[in-house]
């Protein structure tokens, strides 16, 4: 186990040696240890947020999606059909764009950071046996760093706030009080995980589309998981999860804002671009396409505040000129027939 963690470390060795370097270049910067993990953390998260929006708009997919799994799931029925139907939906998810997995990626892709961070926090740590006595002698960022020598001068400690990050919930503590921002730490990191979950199925109780079943319990046997991990990890570690969730939720929030992760509204640009290239596609075709994609009714008739911009414009009918009666008073025409007849005598 040893040799195999070492065969990992080694390949990562460049990796951490980054990591060190951004992380002391802002301790020169700002001379606080948790504020240098923070920004080191907003230039990770800046690098992961491409992918925390491909895998939100791939969840969202495949929530639309689902009536038309159970409909694969219920043709498809018994397990002489199982491979077939593996197939179907690969297909669909392909066609799509969408990955049974993509809303649980986000807190996966963490996995090899919390290892590269962690290796890089317990390397500052880093102690030697110099004439019978432990010296300090950190790794992965440059000796000549400011982070260096004040690393050197405290024996390895990484304090800020009061708080040795370096240090984990079940440590050893001067006491329960100084114990008790560790265990607010590890509370703060899962609480944070569970709203980023929340945040989701509301949006999706708004929305009316069903989570899946299989994605929902993973979204909560997840930070389960992670909260064992940061409870056996340093604080350093546990501090940067808390702040790239809290970047997650913030960037959820922007793409539910903006109407980025609509996966309709997304659908129905496409197929308007795709039906822009051939002008002379029908109306009704256009209009089958926006009732795929939710913008129609499923009877077809166009909502009034959504006017079809692709039918053909139609000049407003002119009004056609009615004659006016005639002001003649019965009366007084009876009367001029009346004379003309004696008139003719």
């Amino acid at each position: 186990m040893k040799t195999f963690t070492h065969d990992i470390g080694s390949v990562f060795q460049p990796v951490f040696h980054l990591l060190g370097w951004i992380m002391a270049f802002f301790y020169g910067v700002i001379p606080n240890y948790a504020i240098a993990i923070a920004l080191l953390t907003m230039v990770i998260m800046g690098v992961l947020t491409p992918f925390t929006i491909k895998s939100t708009k791939s969840m969202l997919a495949m929530q639309k999606l689902q009536p038309e799994i159970k409909k694969l799931q219920a043709k498809y029925k018994g397990a002489e059909n199982r491979q077939l139907l593996n197939e179907e939906l690969m297909a669909l998810y392909k066609q799509e764009g969408a990955n049974p997995i993509g809303g649980c990626l986000p807190m996966l892709i963490q996995m090899p950071f919390l290892f590269m961070l962690y290796s890089v926090i317990k390397g500052l740590s880093n102690k030697v046996m110099v004439h019978g006595a432990l010296v300090s002698l950190p790794r992965y960022i440059p000796t000549s760093s400011k982070m260096y020598h004040n690393l050197v001068a405290s024996g390895g400690q990484i304090k800020a706030f009061g708080m040795d990050l370096n240090l984990k919930l079940f440590s050893v503590h001067s006491s329960f009080l100084a114990q008790i921002p560790f265990l607010i730490f590890v509370l703060g990191a899962v609480g944070l995980q569970y709203l980023q979950m929340a945040q989701m199925t509301n949006r999706n109780k708004k929305t009316g589309t069903a989570m899946p079943a299989q994605q929902l319990m993973m979204q909560r046997f997840l930070p389960l998981v992670f909260a064992y991990f940061y409870m056996i990890i340093p604080a350093a570690v546990v501090l940067y999860m808390i702040i790239s969730t809290s970047i997650r939720i913030l960037t959820q929030d922007l793409m539910f804002r903006t109407g980025i992760s609509n996966p309709q509204k997304y659908a129905l640009e496409k197929d308007r671009k795709e039906l822009a290239k051939h002008p002379d596609e029908a109306p009704g075709e256009i209009a089958k396409v926006e009732e795929r994609n939710g913008a129609l009714p499923s009877n077809g008739t166009k909502p009034v505040d959504q006017p079809n911009k692709f039918a053909p414009q139609r000049k407003p009918a002119q009004k056609l000129s009615v004659a006016k009666p005639s002001t003649i008073k019965p009366q007084t025409q009876s009367r001029s027939k009346a004379k003309r007849k004696r008139k003719a005598r």
